[in-house]
């Protein structure tokens, strides 16, 4: 078989935009497969301490941030007391978070267990794709934020991990 360009070219299409992961022809003898590589996700995390940061809303210029002290948004008194060793571990992507590889599977992780670089801490549904989320530090997970089954928004908090 005689690979035409064309051919070549609608059958990556077709991979691309299928939820289909590889496929193989074989014709007069030539076999041709073409996958998709293995989609792996890993959890976006930085540091829970904000305490030291100012938000100035952006319609307002710099100058008269400094005179109207009521446009500046500061540490509330009632949130808990961050650590330099909190890590919030964030949603990499819009999607339905789950705890635990099927209903009724084991959750990956509990509050209290130690986790290490590596481990995988949920899976995001998204467009019907399975997405394992995994801790970028190891430590001990203080707080679960999402509970089972719930949707979560990009970069919204998921986990707060105390590093080692």
């Amino acid at each position: 078989m005689k690979l035409d360009l064309n051919y070549l070219k609608k059958l990556i299409k077709i991979l691309d935009t299928s939820n289909i992961a590889e496929f193989e022809v074989e014709e007069e003898g030539t076999r041709l497969r073409l996958s998709k590589p293995k989609q792996k996700i890993t959890a976006i995390s930085q540091p829970a301490d904000f305490s030291s940061m100012n938000f100035v809303p952006a319609t307002v210029p710099a100058a008269s941030a400094e005179k109207n002290e009521s446009m500046v948004l500061e540490k509330s008194s009632d949130a808990p007391a961050s650590s330099s060793k909190l890590v919030e571990v964030h949603s990499p992507m819009v999607g339905t978070f789950y705890r635990a590889p099927s209903p009724d599977a084991e959750s990956y992780v509990s509050v209290g267990k130690s986790v290490s670089e590596g481990t995988v801490l949920c899976i995001i549904e998204a467009m019907k794709l399975m997405n394992e989320i995994e801790s970028e530090v190891s430590g001990k997970i203080v707080k679960i934020l999402v509970e089972n089954a719930q949707p979560v928004e990009y970069n919204q908090p998921l986990f707060l991990i105390e590093k080692d």
